[in-house]
This record gives C-alpha cells, sequence and structure tokens, in this order.
C-alpha cells in the first residue's frame, strides 16, 4: 500500500527578510559601490604609499572593517570571508610579512 508523501511543514525562518524595495535596492547598491571604491583606495594605498609604515596601513585595515560594519550592521562574517584574507595577502606582499 502506497502512501503519498507530504512534504514537511516548513516553519518561517525569522532570519529570512522580506523582499526588497526598488528603493531599498538603489540605496544598497550605492552602498556596495561606495564600499568598494573604499577598499579599493585603501588596498591601492597601502600597495602603492612608499612612505605608509606596516602601523600606519594596519590602522587602515582596521577602520575599514568598522566603516564596512557601520555601513552593512550585522555583516561580520561577509567582511571576514570576503575583505579580510585581501587585506592579509596585500600586507604580507606590502611588509614582507610571513
Amino acid at each position: 500500500m502506497d502512501h503519498p508523501q507530504t512534504e514537511p511543514q516548513q516553519t518561517p525562518d525569522p532570519q529570512q527578510q522580506s523582499p526588497m524595495t526598488p528603493a531599498e535596492r538603489d540605496q544598497e547598491s550605492r552602498l556596495l559601490r561606495r564600499m568598494q571604491m573604499m577598499m579599493n583606495m585603501v588596498m591601492q594605498t597601502i600597495a602603492q604609499d612608499p612612505t605608509i609604515t606596516i602601523d600606519e596601513a594596519s590602522q587602515m585595515v582596521a577602520d575599514t572593517r568598522t566603516a564596512a560594519l557601520a555601513m552593512f550592521p550585522g555583516k561580520d562574517l561577509a567582511y571576514e570571508l570576503i575583505w579580510r584574507p585581501r587585506f592579509q595577502r596585500l600586507m604580507r606582499e606590502r611588509f614582507r610579512l610571513m
């Protein structure tokens, strides 16, 4: 005797966000572009400024994290996965760190 399979009940995920309005999507796009520009400028400065010290560069990296999280609160993991490795690689290359 075959029993029809029933789909499991899905509970709503409180973390799931409602769809964004066009205005919210535009705002997020602007913030993303601004953050990417900021990150690129900091990376270029660290890579190209021969007078920057390791302490100054480290402070700049810390400041980018603060600014990114101010723009996108609660996105610590995204920063750690996307930007932190890039800055670590740049600092290793620029200052010959191990």
